[in-house]
Order: C-alpha cells, then structure tokens, then sequence
C-alpha cells in the first residue's frame, strides 16, 4: 500500500470546507505526517486515518498554521498509551518551539519523542525507500520533503527461463553480478532492469526556487503551494508564497506526472478560478482537497 491522503488544505487560516495544513502518507505499513496544523486529529478521524502508525512527523518550518496540531496530537498519543518513539523534525534552530507545544502544561507522556533538525539530504530512512529534504524560499527556514522508494532490480523472467536461470541461481546473481552455466558468464545487467522507485514530493510555504524544480525532477507527484491566481502576484511575492500559475509552470519543467496544488487563500470559496488558471498550463493538475486521496 502507497497512499497519501490531504488532511488539510488551507492556507493560514481554517475555512468551513478547507482544514490547516497536514499531509498523510502511508507506505507499506508506516505512515507520516508532513505539517500538523490545528485540527489535523480531527481530519484523522474523519478520514479513517490511524495517529497511532505515524512513525514521524515532518514539520516544513515554524508558522503556527503548520505546527500547532503537534500539542495536542502527542497529548492523544499518550492517552492511548503509545509506546512506540515518534520522531519530529523541524528546521534547525526551532527545536525549543516544538518542546514548548509537548511541555508547556506539563502533560504526561510517557512514551518517547525526538526532535531533530532537518539539514539538506536524506534524513530518514525505511527498509525500501528514503526520506530527503531541500531548501525552500519563504519568510522563516523552510524546508520541502521527497519520499523516494528505492529503485529496484527486476528480473527479466522470460530470459532467464531461456538462458536455464532458476532457484537459487537468483540469488546469486544478485550478490556476484554474474553467473556461469554451461561454461558461459551469464551477467546480472543481461537478464533484469531497474525498476526505478515512485517519487513524492511536498512542497509547502515557498516562492517557485530552483531547489523545488531539481527535487521534482519526473516526480510521479508533486504536492505545491499555490496561496494565490496571478492576480495576486504582487502578494505572493511579498508574503513569499507561490501563485496557481506559477506552481503549474514548476511542475510543467520538472515534467512531473501529476501536480496537486494545496495551501489555498480562504478568499477562494471554489475551485472554478484555481483549475482554469492551473490546467491553462499543465493539464494534469488536482485542486486538493481535504480528505483528496491517492493510491499509487
């Protein structure tokens, strides 16, 4: 199961239809959260989503709007007795913020929470795929995230059956990179391929950068902030967010399979103005939605 469910789409401030910012990702058994905005435990319920596989949360940068949730989803946690470590990463030099939402009414959690700070790379790491993080443009260190599964070797079966390639024989080409039958080297090369591994990408809070643009590279999603249409341009440059259009534009360069824009002003009361300007220039673009689920 590969899995990413919108929890919140909203920017800054809730609206009756759009919650604050969190990201779900579930891949074959661990789940992460990206952003926890206020409300994000509500949108969890509502979804049929479980708190308690979360293995670790991701926090893009500082503003209140993606980081509040953490008070009180830890809180939740505790009370169901979890035991298992949750990891929370936020950019360098905020860790005391994130103490303070699990401290400062001095609740009982008795199982253990590391905070750690996000630097540039891979800063976690599964049995098959890694998380890394880059550097975004907005008005506190921030930080966008690439979940990429790890590229894997694929026999090519019907050759193998060919050349008499069964068994254990398997194995060991995939240790020695060759094999010998019949007095022929038979390489590893010869008979499989490279699957290469499915690629997310989320980023939050930022003007368009070149880091968003190398990260994307054929991405199968990229999930991007788009605060406002072009007419707000002016807007979006001064408050460091991204316009329809110009996440639309990133995606279109990054030739990514899918974008889903997310982070929308609460003056949009519907989707009409945001999908026009957005296919307008890379047709394969969702408005997210809360509760917008894929299954890759």
């Amino acid at each position: 199961m590969f899995e990413i469910t919108l929890l919140g789409t909203a920017g800054s401030a809730p609206t009756k239809t759009r919650a604050l910012p969190s990201l779900y990702l579930s891949y074959e058994g661990d789940s992460f959260l990206f952003d926890c905005g206020e409300g994000t435990q509500m949108q969890l319920l509502k979804f049929g989503l479980s708190p308690h596989k979360i293995r670790a949360i991701f926090l893009s940068h500082i503003h209140g709007d993606h980081v509040i949730g953490v008070a009180g989803l830890v809180r939740t946690l505790a009370l169901n007795n979890r035991t298992e470590e949750l990891k929370i990463f936020i950019p360098k030099g905020y860790e005391k913020a994130v103490v303070s939402l699990i401290k400062f009414d001095k609740a009982i959690i008795n199982y253990p929470i590391k905070i750690l700070p996000i630097q540039r790379g891979v800063i976690f790491k599964g049995k098959d795929y890694t998380i890394s993080s880059f550097k975004l443009n907005h008005t506190v260190e921030t930080f966008g995230f690439v979940f990429k599964e790890n590229d894997k070797v694929k026999f090519d079966l019907k050759m193998c059956k060919k050349l008499g390639i069964k068994g254990e024989m398997f194995k060991h080409l995939e240790l020695k990179n060759h094999i010998i039958i019949n007095n022929k080297k038979i390489l590893l090369k010869q008979v499989s391929f490279k699957k290469i591994g499915r690629k997310i990408v989320y980023s939050s809070d930022t003007r368009p950068c070149a880091e968003t643009l190398k990260n994307s590279k054929n991405a199968d999603i990229l999930i991007h902030e788009s605060s406002y249409t072009s007419k707000y341009l002016e807007l979006a440059k001064s408050r460091k967010h991204s316009t329809v259009s110009e996440a639309a534009e990133l995606a279109k360069k990054a030739k990514v399979k899918q974008l889903i824009l997310t982070h929308f002003s609460a003056r949009y009361k519907d989707d009409y103005e945001l999908i026009n300007e957005a296919k307008a220039v890379f047709e394969n673009t969702v408005i997210g939605k809360d509760g917008y689920k894929v299954t890759l």
